[in-house]
C-alpha cells in the first residue's frame, strides 16, 4: 500500500475562520484585522525584496563603470594617471566587497521567501491563466555542407580583417578592433585563425604561428564566455577583456595553459600534414618512375645482387650477360623480368637508335644469351 507523505503542507498557514475566538469579540472584525496584517507583512516583504534587487542591479553598475575606468588608466604612463590608477582600484576593490555584500543579502532573503508558509492568499493564487506547452523549439542542425558554405562566404568578405587581428598584439588594440568590427566575434574567425596558426607552422615561421596562436585562443575564450553566459558573443568580449587585463591570475594562468597546449596541438598538426605531403610526393615521384610492367626501378635495383648493381652503376651491357650467365637460371630469370618491368633494363633501346635493320643484327644475340641464362 501507498503512504502518502503529507509532510509537504507542514508550513502552511490554516484559513482564519478556523481559528477559536471568545464569544464576546467580533469574529468578521478579527479575521479582517488578521488578513490585513498578513497581507501588509507580505507587501512589505515583497518590498524589501525590490529593493535589495535594485541595490544589487546598482552596485554591479558601479563596479562595472569602475573596471572600465581602470582598463583606461592601465596603459596610462604619466605620474598623474598612476595615481589616478591606485585611486580607482581601491574603489574598485570596495564595490567589489558592496556587490559580495548586497548578493549575500539576497541570497538571506530568497532563503526567507522559501521558509515562509503559505496561506489563503499565495494557496488561492492564479497559477495559470492558459495551458502553454514549454517546448523548446528545435534549431535545425547545419549539415558539413552548409557549414562549410558557410566558413567559405565569411572568410571571403572578411579575410583580410581576420589576418589583421590576428596579427595584433595588444590587450586594447584586440579590444578596440572587435568594437569596430563586431561581426568578427564568431567561430567562423576562430576556425579561420586555426588553419592560418598551422599553415604558417607548416611554413616553418614559428614566431609569426605563436602571435596568431594568441588571438586564436582570445577569441576561443570570448565564444566559451558567452556559452557560459548564455548570450551572443558580440555582446560579451568586454567582459573578457576587463577580466585579463585586471589581472584576474587565476583566468590569466588558465588562458596561458590553454595556450601552451594549443601551440603544441598546432605543432602536431603540422607534422602530421608534413609528413602526409612527403609521402605524396614520393608517391607522384614513384608513379612517375613505374616501369612497363608497373615496378619502381629504385625498389628493384636495391633487391638485385651485388654483382648485379655494379653492371647497371658502370653501365656495362658485356658485364650484366656474363653476370646472368654465372647466375642460377631461375633466380636471373626473375631479377631480369624485373628489370625489364621497371625499366633497369630496355632490350630494344639499342635497336631503336640505330633503326629498324640493326635491330634485328644487334637485339638477337641479346636475347639468345638472356634465353640461354633463362632456360
Amino acid at each position: 500500500m501507498t503512504t502518502i507523505d503529507y509532510s509537504v503542507w507542514d508550513h502552511i498557514e490554516v484559513s482564519d475562520d478556523e481559528d477559536e475566538t471568545h464569544p464576546n469579540i467580533d469574529t468578521p472584525s478579527l479575521f479582517r484585522w488578521r488578513h490585513q496584517a498578513r497581507v501588509e507583512r507580505m507587501e512589505a516583504f515583497m518590498k524589501k525584496g525590490e529593493e535589495l534587487e535594485k541595490s544589487l542591479t546598482e552596485s554591479r553598475r558601479k563596479l562595472a563603470e569602475a573596471q572600465r575606468r581602470v582598463q583606461e588608466l592601465v596603459s596610462a604612463s604619466t605620474p598623474e594617471a598612476k595615481a589616478d590608477l591606485a585611486k580607482a582600484q581601491e574603489e574598485e576593490k570596495q564595490l567589489k566587497k558592496q556587490e559580495r555584500s548586497w548578493e549575500k543579502k539576497m541570497q538571506e532573503h530568497r532563503i526567507e521567501e522559501k521558509k515562509m508558509p503559505w496561506n489563503v492568499d499565495t494557496l488561492s493564487k492564479e497559477g495559470f491563466s492558459k495551458s502553454v506547452v514549454n517546448v523548446k523549439p528545435e534549431k535545425e542542425e547545419e549539415t558539413e555542407e552548409e557549414k562549410e558554405e558557410k566558413h567559405k562566404t565569411f572568410v571571403e568578405k572578411y579575410e583580410k580583417q581576420i589576418k589583421h587581428f590576428g596579427m595584433l598584439r595588444r590587450w586594447d588594440d584586440s579590444q578596440k578592433y572587435l568594437s569596430d568590427n563586431p561581426h568578427l566575434v564568431c567561430e567562423e574567425t576562430a576556425n579561420y585563425l586555426v588553419i592560418m596558426c598551422i599553415d604558417l607552422e607548416v611554413e616553418e615561421k614559428h614566431a609569426l604561428m605563436e602571435q596568431v596562436a594568441h588571438q586564436t585562443i582570445v577569441m576561443q575564450f570570448i565564444l566559451e564566455l558567452s556559452k557560459s553566459l548564455k548570450v551572443d558573443p558580440r555582446g560579451c568580449f568586454r567582459q573578457f577583456f576587463a577580466k585579463i587585463k585586471t589581472a584576474d591570475q587565476q583566468y590569466q594562468d588558465a588562458f596561458n595553459d590553454e595556450l601552451e597546449s594549443f601551440k603544441e596541438r598546432v605543432r602536431g598538426r603540422a607534422k602530421i600534414r608534413i609528413e602526409k605531403a612527403l609521402k605524396e610526393y614520393e608517391e607522384e615521384e614513384r608513379q612517375k618512375r613505374l616501369g612497363p610492367g608497373g615496378l619502381d626501378p629504385v625498389e628493384v635495383y636495391e633487391t638485385l645482387p651485388p654483382e648485379m648493381q655494379k653492371c647497371f652503376d658502370d653501365k656495362d651491357i658485356q658485364m650484366l650477360q656474363d653476370a646472368i650467365t654465372k647466375m642460377d637460371p631461375t633466380e636471373a630469370k626473375y631479377h631480369m623480368k624485373r628489370c625489364i618491368d621497371s625499366g633497369l633494363w630496355v632490350p630494344n633501346a639499342q635497336a631503336d637508335e640505330e633503326g629498324d635493320k640493326d635491330k634485328e643484327e644487334s637485339d638477337e644475340p641479346q636475347y639468345e644469351e638472356v634465353k640461354k641464362a633463362d632456360q
